[in-house]
């Protein structure tokens, strides 16, 4: 295929992208009267608040200069290091434990009546829209046209790594929620930072983490994870529909009130309604991308083994090398969606939720997080565009020559590719407004002490933030938010590595546990299953019935040894007193 050939239908047309915005989609005519309004909108923010997000960005992406002109930013390295290290002290559970995963993911480990609000799947689901999203398409286009094919094998790593993170995470989230009374859940970074490290004697420390992390998330979800998933979801319905010619292409604000409704009618619901969602999205976009990428491929086949040799070759090479790194940071760190955010924090408050008893079961679903995300999904980009020999492109290196590289790709299938692109654009930008709209509301109930006023105020706030992201780009805010978002790793990565040991053992443990057959069967009807796992009435007076009668035994358990040790402690004085009886002076 020519590499120059260019998109030839409106459905090929690349979204359009505000770079300075994080690589935010801003769709119509400048001219229009919505864009009059946000460009006013967006001047007035920027003239007093950009000076606040430039620094702040300055901060948190500081970048250490490398060879050929490129930069690793801190926070990456921050992240890597602690990915790494927790892979290593883990044993290396991304290989020894995925097969038992899928034991776990299915329900098969946790009983209905078990206390939580979704299954583990639905967690997985919902961590996952949170994370696939333009960084998968946009993020690794642009690594590879920096970089090289290579890049992606180093996208591919960190993701192996990733999953440790992610594992840590889940199981220190459910290990220190709180179950309330009325059954809700209260979860994530900021209980395991505040009660985990008093637990280890660090209370002030942990109180003051656990502070920070929840006032970051709750910036930082606003920008991420509604400003600009409404701002992309928008542009994507008007490419789809004519883009300046369509008749939304003034009227941005219209797709965002119903985008605004849908998300309203879902998030009321609390964590249940939207793991409901999430776990109907996540599976569609995912079928979806996967066949359209497949398609690319095959249709491609023949230039398969020359990719595979381009992948390897330029991931060792100086190219490679160094585009791998800025690749591992555009699609993991620095773009818009990002690709994993192993180590933010977000995969503790999803599978807190979870209905479990043993917190390593979620670390185990968790584990398959990056690799779908990143593993799978990325490499697949990587893949399609690499096959179709677009990979050598020269682009600007935007989000917008990301999304157009992508779109040429599956638009060389055949042109409605390029819509069916489009569509996954849109299910990953709305499934991941409705993931990070839990993650601020958890940040919100740690702030106010699980204030249902608080928790009113907060998803009235997100739904109207929807309908102002769709109309303004809000660069500076987004900017602003996208630093915080990434700042919520430093606490959690603190906490993380002062309660390594703890994961060490609640990890290890159940794997010795589940290795030596001691996991408890529990009876097919009642097992969570992958959405089922609602408990009828019957079976909650029967699990009630068994814990007591678990609870019995452990207490009976505990009598008979204390009366072997009181009966020891008899004997052993009863042989003194003898023994001094009859004068043995070493009794004494």
């Amino acid at each position: 295929m020519d590499t120059d050939t260019a998109p030839t239908s409106q459905a090929d047309a690349p979204l359009a992208v505000n770079p300075v915005a994080g690589g935010s989609p801003v769709a119509g005519d400048p001219a229009t009267g919505d864009q009059i309004l946000a460009g006013g909108v967006d001047g007035a923010i920027d003239t007093y608040f950009g000076p606040v997000a430039d620094a702040l960005s300055a901060v948190v992406f500081y970048e250490l200069p490398l060879p050929g002109g490129f930069g690793l930013p801190l926070i990456v390295l921050w992240l890597m290091v602690a990915a790494v290290f927790i892979t290593v002290y883990l044993r290396f559970q991304p290989i020894t434990g995925l097969k038992h995963s899928l034991r776990v993911i299915r329900g098969k480990a946790t009983r209905k009546t078990d206390p939580g609000e979704v299954s583990s799947f639905q967690a997985l689901a919902t961590e996952l829209s949170g994370t696939v999203g333009l960084g998968n398409i946009a993020g690794v286009a642009v690594a590879i046209t920096i970089g090289g094919p290579g890049a992606a094998l180093w996208i591919f790593a960190f993701g192996f790594f990733g999953m440790s993170m992610k594992m840590a995470e889940a199981t220190l989230g459910v290990k220190y929620r709180r179950i309330e009374a009325d059954g809700r859940v209260a979860g994530g970074p900021m209980y395991y930072l505040r009660d985990g490290l008093k637990e280890i004697g660090r209370p002030g420390l942990g109180r003051f983490l656990a502070i920070f992390y929840a006032v970051a998330t709750l910036i930082g979800v606003f920008g991420a994870g509604n400003l600009f998933q409404a701002n992309q979801v928008t542009a994507a319905v008007v490419g789809a529909t004519g883009g300046d010619s369509s008749w939304l292409a003034d009227k941005l604000w219209i797709v965002g009130v119903l985008i605004a409704v849908l998300t309203g009618f879902v998030i009321l619901g609390g964590i249940r309604k939207i793991a409901d969602w999430t776990s109907a999205i996540t599976p569609l976009m995912a079928v979806l991308y996967f066949v359209g990428a497949v398609a690319v491929i095959l249709v491609h086949i023949a230039n398969r083994p020359g990719a595979c040799v381009l992948l390897f070759e330029g991931a060792f090479t100086g190219e490679g090398g160094a585009g791998g790194i800025v690749g591992v940071a555009i699609v993991g760190i620095q773009r818009a969606l990002f690709s994993n955010v192993a180590g933010v924090g977000t995969a503790g408050m999803a599978h807190s939720a979870s209905k479990t008893t043993d917190p390593a079961t979620e670390g185990y679903t968790a584990m398959w997080e990056p690799l779908v995300d990143s593993m799978i999904i990325c490499m697949l980009t990587a893949l399609a565009i690499i096959t179709s020999g677009l990979y050598d492109v020269e682009t600007d290196g935007s989000d917008e020559a990301g999304v157009q590289l992508a779109t040429s790709a599956f638009s060389s299938v055949t042109p409605w590719f390029g819509t069916l692109l489009t569509v996954c654009v849109i299910l990953f930008g709305f499934s991941t407004i409705l993931a990070y709209a839990y993650y601020g509301q958890r940040a919100v109930g740690f702030l106010t002490g699980e204030s249902r006023r608080a928790d009113k105020i907060f998803q009235v706030a997100w739904v109207l933030a929807i309908v102002l992201g769709a109309s303004a780009s809000l660069s500076s805010v987004i900017a602003f938010s996208d630093a915080m978002l990434f700042l919520m790793a430093v606490p959690n990565l603190l906490g993380i590595y002062f309660l390594s040991r703890i994961v060490r053992l609640e990890i290890l443990r159940y794997r010795t546990r589940a290795r030596a057959g001691m996991l408890e069967e529990i009876p097919e009807d009642l097992q969570v299953g992958m959405r089922n796992h609602e408990p009828t009435r019957v079976q909650v007076r029967e699990e009630k019935a068994r814990l007591t009668a678990v609870k019995e035994r452990q207490r009976a358990v505990r009598r008979e040894f204390r009366k072997v040790q009181e009966a020891r402690r008899g004997r052993g004085a009863g042989q003194r007193r003898r023994r001094l009886a009859e004068g043995d002076t070493a009794a004494e």
